[in-house]
């Protein structure tokens, strides 16, 4: 059976690794506000539509804190559907001002391989506490300081690194918790382009993160993400060289946005 990625694992796993960062110790204004909605269209190969992808912000209280809860859903569509149904579902809840995860939720179909769990962080004693609603379990695992979730990784990062001080070839590594596990990422910042979007054209940051080669992705090098290069910083663009055929990923439709978004006419 063909395999390919998800399409919201797609988006997110990539699309939160955004650029090189410098952390500053003041609050930084943030990037993004309630009701940014975010759509993403997946085509297979270049030409078979492969499915959708959404994220959208709001604002809530947990455990008494006010919070960002980010909903993100993506599905297969066309006749991709019928290969690989996907249904995914996940949600992450993390800190206005910190950026801290307080609990994530991944509820996901993906031609068969179910998952229906949540995830509480507890930062204080570094703890992530897992309860599996599929096997009935809960289990508590070690976790370190500034760890983030699939989901609120990306918004973090909108949040914490600077345009400006980009140098090309830099290299960034994030701890991210995804499962049971602790794993880093990296990426490379390849320079700036502009590129034809469905919106015009667009300033973008261009990136290239590090994935493990194999069964899935054809070599380490496989992707290149685009990033819009303003106050917003929403990817626009991912390409995925796979082990067989490629996946791409494009922004179809926002609404919310904390910023003007830069067209070049």
């Amino acid at each position: 059976m063909l395999k390919i990625l998800s399409p919201m694992k797609t988006i997110l796993f990539l699309g939160l690794i955004l650029a090189n960062m410098s952390f500053l110790n003041a609050q930084q204004e943030s990037s993004f506000q309630h009701g940014e909605w975010l759509k993403f269209k997946l085509s297979y190969s270049g030409w078979m539509k492969a499915g959708n992808a959404t994220l959208e912000v709001s604002e809530t209280t947990y455990d008494n804190k006010p919070v960002y809860r980010v909903v993100a859903k993506g599905w297969t569509t066309g006749p991709i559907k019928w290969i690989f149904k996907v249904q995914d579902h996940y949600e992450s809840y993390f800190d206005k001002q910190t950026g801290a995860p307080y609990k994530f939720i991944r509820d996901i179909n993906e031609g068969g391989y179910v998952k229906n769990r949540s995830i509480e962080f507890d930062h204080i004693n570094q703890k992530a506490h897992i309860t599996d609603y599929i096997d009935n379990t809960k289990t508590s695992v070690d976790i370190g300081t500034n760890v983030q979730d699939l989901v609120s990784a990306y918004y973090y990062l909108r949040n914490k690194y600077q345009t400006e001080t980009i140098q090309v070839n830099d290299i960034v590594a994030l701890d991210m918790f995804f499962d049971n596990e602790t794993f880093k990422f990296k990426l490379k910042y390849l320079g700036r382009q502009t590129i034809q979007t469905a919106f015009g054209n667009i300033k973008c940051l261009k990136f290239r993160p590090y994935v493990m080669a194999g069964r899935v992705f054809s070599e380490e090098e496989s992707l290149t993400l685009w990033v819009s290069a303003d106050e917003n910083k929403i990817p626009l663009r991912i390409k995925a060289d796979l082990s067989v055929g490629s996946l791409r990923s494009d922004l179809i439709a926002q609404k919310g946005l904390k910023y003007p978004f830069e067209i070049q006419f």
